[in-house]
């Protein structure tokens, strides 16, 4: 799915404040149409927002259908792509920005392979946030999560109210913790047995 340049819209934009229910999640959709545009539907992320590429023939109803589609489209993309540990310093120190005031500030963040009862752990007196290696592949607001956690731990030790409090600024908690309680009770179900002459 080829990336379209941003281009002059023939209709007025629609904003759409947050993706629909159930789609992976942004900040914000906009939705441009175009005239000039017969079939083709395409996507591409413009810093925190989600810029959707529609016909401007298309109903509200097929709008919102291909929305989702392309939300899905992107963020599978997305979680194919790891990111390397100079762009997860960048990641924290946006995220930081974006949700506590910029006052988590670590001095490294990085993968590591160590970590298979934990998804991230953080050192406050050294600045170092480590991510499990498990994370790699899961959609980008679950790793987002475990970021925000650790860098709240940065600022509060433990998980007390005042650490909570400040997790709530991240708008995907819940959908995040509910992500990850998932992964662990799939990997505690049983193994089916191989079957005869495997």
């Amino acid at each position: 799915m080829p990336a379209d340049p941003p281009h002059r819209a023939t209709k007025p934009l629609r904003s759409m404040s947050s993706p629909p229910s159930g789609g992976p999640g942004v900040s914000a959709v906009e939705v441009r149409r175009s005239a000039r545009r017969r079939r083709t539907v395409s996507a591409y992320r413009e810093g925190d927002r989600t810029v959707v590429l529609i016909p401007a023939r298309m109903s509200e109803a097929e709008e919102r259908r291909w929305v989702t589609v392309m939300l899905d489209k992107l963020a599978a993309q997305e979680s194919k792509r790891v990111l390397g540990d100079a762009e997860l310093v960048e990641r924290a120190a946006r995220l930081s920005e974006l949700y506590l005031d910029g006052k988590a500030r670590p001095d490294s963040v990085r993968w590591v392979t160590n970590q298979n009862t934990r998804w991230g752990s953080c050192t406050p007196a050294e600045g170092s946030i480590r991510l499990s290696h498990r994370l790699q592949g899961m959609p980008e607001y679950v790793v987002d999560y475990v970021l925000v956690h650790e860098l709240a731990h940065l600022l509060v030790p433990g998980h007390g109210p005042r650490f909570w409090r400040l997790l709530e600024a991240y708008p995907r908690t819940e959908r995040a913790r509910g992500y990850l309680e998932g992964v662990v009770a799939a990997d505690r179900l049983p193994h089916s047995p191989p079957a005869r002459g495997e």
